[in-house]
């Protein structure tokens, strides 16, 4: 199992569609890179503690390579606003990836730059080493299968799973 640390806005949205994907084991939502020690929602959502909203992606990489992973990210989210998503805006909605070794990193700046010809616009998504995960609060964890008829949910994150199903049938559980 390899694991790799993904921001494209609000957490909701990555969880909802990483947690469809085949190959995917885990995907749990949290806070990472930040300079606070075990935040909370309230803390991070006043854009002080450095933190940005992620998922942390537990994945089989014989049933999903982490280049497959990294496309999915690059459909399901606009990595060329910096620090917003939409509605959502601050710090903590960067665009991020936050990989563990130099094979990690090496796979991400291809994709990173393979992903570029896709955009109009430069690509700003912070790609760093993962210095730490927090996990996020238990009612943040599959908030869009437990809530999916929330107003957010139907406007913002069924939007994002439509788009993955349509592009990568394959790949759907």
């Amino acid at each position: 199992m390899h694991k790799i640390t993904l921001g494209g806005g609000c957490f909701w949205c990555i969880e909802a569609v990483y947690s469809q994907t085949k190959g995917i084991i885990k995907a749990t939502c949290g806070y990472a890179n930040g300079h606070t020690k075990n935040p909370t929602y309230k803390d991070v959502c006043t854009g002080t503690t450095g933190h940005a909203e992620v998922v942390q992606v537990e994945f089989d990489d014989k049933i999903i390579p982490l280049e497959r992973v990294l496309d999915i990210l690059w459909t399901i989210h606009d990595p060329t606003t910096l620090n917003r998503q939409g509605a959502d805006a601050g710090t903590q909605y960067r665009s991020c990836i936050y990989f563990k070794g130099e094979k990690q990193k090496e796979i991400v700046i291809e994709s990173l730059q393979k992903a570029q010809s896709e955009f109009r616009d430069k690509i700003v998504t912070e790609v760093a080493p993962l210095q730490m995960f927090y996990p996020a609060e238990d009612y943040h964890q599959n908030y869009f299968v437990k809530n999916p008829y929330q107003s957010y949910c139907l406007a913002i994150v069924a939007p994002k799973i439509d788009k993955f199903h349509k592009k990568y049938q394959e790949l759907v559980k």
